[in-house]
């Protein structure tokens, strides 16, 4: 997943923790706030973006979600660990400069989905409307067995 010779490269990189915001700054002059929320809806991670088209998991219940950790890989990403566990992203200087430049679009995307789903942002992730539950005759209703 290497980047091509042309794209920008980042000069700065800071964590916002208060307002939950990446701030990077490119070598072009370009610099983006990029909300931790947006960042861990659009992770490119196969968990959030499946192993093909339409596999995409809808990610809801982001919007406090934190960045604990920041691992650099190579000269070409980064990999953000999430507070709510989340850490398998693996975030290019490309795919971050996507998000900062697409971030409007983005958003639009996202709410239409969410829109479609008939879910809202601060919908815990979890099983979802229309999930058939299926328990068997010994497992009690607690679901671990434990009284």
């Amino acid at each position: 997943m290497a980047s091509s010779p042309n794209a920008p490269k980042p000069l700065s990189l800071t964590l916002h923790q208060a307002s939950r915001v990446l701030e990077i700054g490119f070598d072009d002059g370009r610099s983006f706030r990029i909300p931790f929320e947006l960042m861990r809806v659009y992770s490119p991670s196969a968990e959030v973006m499946g192993h093909g088209p339409g596999q995409e998991v809808l990610q809801t219940g982001k919007r406090e979600v934190g960045i604990t950790e920041v691992t650099p890989v190579g000269h070409y990403a980064m990999q953000p660990r999430f507070s709510d566990g989340h850490e398998s992203g693996l975030f290019t200087w490309e795919y971050l400069y996507h998000l900062g430049a697409d971030e409007a679009e983005l958003w639009a995307r996202y709410e239409k989905r969410l829109a479609e789903a008939g879910l809202e942002r601060d919908t815990p992730m979890g099983p979802r409307l229309g999930t058939k539950v299926v328990r068997t005759k010994d497992a009690p209703a607690g679901g671990c067995g434990h009284h």
